[in-house]
């Protein structure tokens, strides 16, 4: 594997596209696709409390300037040509520097195909391209069942349960962290070839 300095701007899944966020020219969109979302990321995203129009753009004009400081390397999700959701790799401020986690979400006419999942070994594959990098996170509220499913399905085991404070209706105050090591995920890929 070539090491990359940042993951790549654009990459192709057969069919599904993970492509930086190109700013203001993804506004409408994305904003549409986050309001008629609303009810299906409502339980599990606080940020949807403050959705809107202004919040979506602000958004969209910091990604540049977080992609290049190498803090959050967020990705449009796009099927035939069109936004279905989002995913990013990020570097939490208070984490350890080799560790990235990924976050996702979906439109719901996107959801049970397997999209997350592909994104997600994707963008598995670039934070193991980034120099220091020795472990990824997934990190969720315990009672998402379908966010959990994601990392279980990509060979992540279960590395801590934590108390967090309740953010958003559905959540249970027990955040769930699932870590994938660049060891584990080496002999994995050995396994598949």
């Amino acid at each position: 594997m070539e090491p990359l300095e940042h993951p790549q701007s654009v990459i192709v899944l057969d069919g599904l596209t993970l492509r930086r966020f190109a700013g203001e020219a993804d506004l409408p969109e994305l904003f549409a696709v986050i309001d008629e979302s609303l009810e299906h990321l409502r339980p599990w995203m606080p940020w949807v409390a403050e959705h809107s129009r202004a919040t979506t753009a602000e958004y969209l004009a910091t990604r540049s300037e977080q992609w290049e400081n190498g803090r959050d390397h967020a990705y449009a999700i796009v099927l035939d040509g069109a936004i279905v959701g989002a995913c990013g790799l990020y570097r939490r401020e208070d984490g350890p520097d080799d560790v990235r986690e990924i976050g996702y979400w979906l439109r719901p006419s996107a959801t049970g195909r397997g999209l997350v999942t592909r994104a997600t070994a994707a963008l598995v594959d670039q934070a193991f391209r980034l120099p220091g990098v020795e472990f990824v996170e997934i990190v969720h509220d315990a009672a998402n069942h379908a966010s959990g499913a994601v990392p279980a399905r990509l060979g992540f085991t279960e590395h801590l349960r934590r108390p967090r404070e309740v953010a958003a209706p559905a959540e249970s105050g027990e955040e769930l962290v699932w870590r994938l090591t660049r060891a584990r995920c080496g002999a994995s890929a050995v396994a598949a070839g």
